[in-house]
């Protein structure tokens, strides 16, 4: 029993990284990542690899056909992986970004279908957290945004609390204290000239409405 515990503490204790650089390196190697974002802890990997991508999926046990959105370091990173950006999400972004708003767009090609929705659209938001934003920036690409929980599971505010979930089946944990948790970001996508809410969660129906003038459907 002592020698189990003491592989897990050696296990936990290489799982962390002393900068925030080792992290990038992980990420670039095809490790996962725990880090903060402005609302819950998320589960970072390189979305140009397909093993990190599969291994995302196997470490949450999320199921096949549910897209992961991403977080880049700034906008132009966003838009940068879109096939097209309407006035619409350019004005949502003008408004919300960095913010906890996900914009659902046509994805660039080469992108993994991991990523993408059934029409072909990819999630992406800029975060306001400094250590989100770096992570992305370091890497020079947007990471993936899913959060930092066995699916089905409350999302965790508390670097703890991914430990708990996903031990040591993640190379590195990057701690932003208690996070503020709340609602998650709000998933919009976009019809033609209207826009539509896939998702509901920190900014509000209307406050999307009143950036657009009110002419969203």
């Amino acid at each position: 029993m002592l020698g189990r515990l003491s592989q897990v503490a050696n296990t936990a204790a290489r799982s962390v990284p002393a900068t925030l650089a080792e992290a990038i390196a992980a990420i670039r190697a095809g490790k996962l990542v725990v880090y903060p974002t402005e609302t819950f802890y998320g589960l970072g990997a390189d979305p140009s690899s397909e093993s990190a991508l599969e291994r995302l999926f196997e470490v949450k046990q999320r199921e096949a056909g549910k897209p992961v959105a991403l977080i880049a370091a700034d906008t132009t990173s966003a838009f940068s992986i879109a096939r097209e950006v309407s006035d619409a999400a350019r004005r949502l972004a003008e408004v919300f970004w960095p913010g906890p708003l996900t914009l659902v767009m046509p994805a660039r090609a080469g992108f993994a279908s991991a990523l993408l929705g059934d029409d072909g659209g990819i999630g992406v938001r800029v975060s306001p957290h400094p250590i989100a934003c770096a992570l992305a920036a370091g890497l020079g690409h947007p990471i993936t945004a899913t959060s930092a929980n066995l699916s089905g599971e409350p999302p965790a505010t508390t670097l703890a609390e991914t430990r708990v979930a996903l031990g040591g089946r993640v190379e590195a944990f990057l701690d932003g204290g208690t996070l503020a948790g709340g609602a998650p970001s709000t998933v919009v996508t976009f019809e033609g000239a209207g826009i539509r809410i896939v998702r509901a969660g920190a900014i509000s129906e209307q406050a999307i409405a009143a950036a657009l003038g009110g002419g969203h459907r």
